[in-house]
């Protein structure tokens, strides 16, 4: 019986024959790979035991074997590699410093080159990622544990508190696009922990599309933001802080209401410079916890939601209708659960020490989740189901068990 939340396709193929080494060579196949790495001026100057190919297919398993060392998964990526001929039917397995120089020599550039150029939306349009011919998408940022080296400390920094108390480990801040329909990171940029989510914000704009509808939660509003998201075309979902000033311009018939956005108070004084947005207000109601003595009873907590959307027109998308889009928002945070706790697994701290083996690291944690995903959503699409009903845990491990299988390239460039 399959487990909940988990579907069994109809018909004669498991989701298991979709998976093997094909799972990184389908989505990353060896000619993209080559192109990035001659690109990025990573290709070897030299017949090498590791060359840069066999490498970029390294760190994504690395991300895929979180757990193992540098050697168990190398010896998971190469076993069962009957296809090695010439020089490499004697292959021999790399020591942990010869695959450490290896990742040197690859750097950085590849892999964050291969995400931008292969990482892509694919929800299928009418789908649950999709309303009303907008695709859903949402930005928001994670952080990850990095291994404690003064580099990484240095480059990334510690988080630390007014007490002066500071995080056991050097901290990287990552800023995710991601497309709600089927948990894809579409686009991503990577600082330290002390760079702001709002700052990080502008690497993403070049991603968005017309046919998106961004969601983002308060702290990335500003008005040059708000600006700049909107010259791309994209219709625009946010929430705004209790404390902004949106004034009424206009009231309208489904509770929604026109308003504008400022550069500063002065412009909004002399109504300059605005922006119209519509302005969504709601309430919403959770339960918590309260604390009465020895006794602890359920509580429901009341918060306001205060969003605004270039979608100005109430026809085009009610105010109730958007309300629950923008519940959608949280879908990122499922992404980066899948990210950090089912890949890499929970309180795992990534394993560089240097500052561009942590980027290159990230992005192939990156390339490894948008693999899965576009398998996941490539199955979904054969047999018509919601990709999100898609067990990512099952998937993850069949992909695993399975990486050892004979995969669809060489370990070095073609001659």
């Amino acid at each position: 019986m399959a487990r909940s939340g988990w579907v069994t396709p109809e018909g004669p193929e498991r989701l298991t024959d979709h998976i093997s080494l094909g799972v990184l060579t389908r989505v990353y196949p060896a000619d993209v790979v080559d192109a990035v790495i001659e690109r990025t001026g990573a290709l070897e100057q030299r017949n090498r035991l590791l060359p840069s190919r066999l490498m970029v297919y390294y760190v994504m398993a690395l991300a895929l074997f979180s757990n193992g060392s540098y050697e168990e998964a190398m010896r998971s990526l190469l076993a069962g590699m009957e296809w090695l001929t010439g020089r490499y039917r004697e292959w021999v397995m790399p020591t942990k410093a010869a695959i450490y120089k290896a990742r040197t020599r690859l750097g950085s550039a590849v892999m964050v080159e291969l995400f931008a150029q292969v990482a892509k939306p694919f929800a299928d349009p009418g789908g649950p990622g999709f309303y009303k011919g907008w695709r859903l998408v949402s930005v928001d940022g994670t952080t990850l544990d990095l291994a404690d080296t003064p580099a990484n400390e240095k480059a990334y920094g510690r988080p630390g508190t007014k007490t002066d108390f500071k995080s056991a480990f050097p901290q990287a801040r990552v800023l995710g696009l991601v497309e709600c329909g089927t948990h894809a990171v579409i686009s991503a940029v990577v600082a330290g922990c002390t760079t702001s989510e709002h700052d990080l914000y502008p690497a993403v704009l070049a991603d968005l599309a017309t046919d998106m509808l961004a969601m983002a939660d308060r702290g990335f509003f500003s008005y040059t933001a708000w600006k700049d998201s909107a010259a791309t075309g994209a219709a625009l979902l946010w929430r705004m802080k209790a404390n902004a000033v949106l004034p009424v311009h206009e009231d309208y018939g489904d509770g929604s209401y026109l308003s504008a956005v400022y550069p500063s108070s002065k412009d909004r004084a002399k109504d300059t410079h605005g922006i119209p947005v519509r302005v969504i207000e709601y309430n919403v109601t959770t339960e918590s916890k309260a604390t009465s003595g020895n006794e602890t009873t359920d509580a429901p907590q009341t918060s306001m939601f205060r969003l605004i959307t270039t979608i100005l027109d109430p026809a085009a998308a009610s105010s109730e209708d958007l309300a629950g889009l923008y519940a959608r928002r949280w879908e990122i945070e499922s992404s980066f659960d899948e990210l950090k706790t089912h890949q890499r697994g929970p309180n795992v701290v990534l394993r560089s020490k240097t500052p561009d083996g942590v980027l290159q690291e990230i992005y192939g944690c990156l390339c490894a989740h948008y693999a899965i995903r576009s398998l996941i959503g490539t199955v979904a699409a054969e047999f018509d189901e919601d990709p999100l009903s898609f067990s990512f845990t099952r998937t993850i491990r069949a992909a695993r068990r399975s990486i050892a299988a004979r995969p669809a390239f060489s370990p070095s460039q073609a001659s």
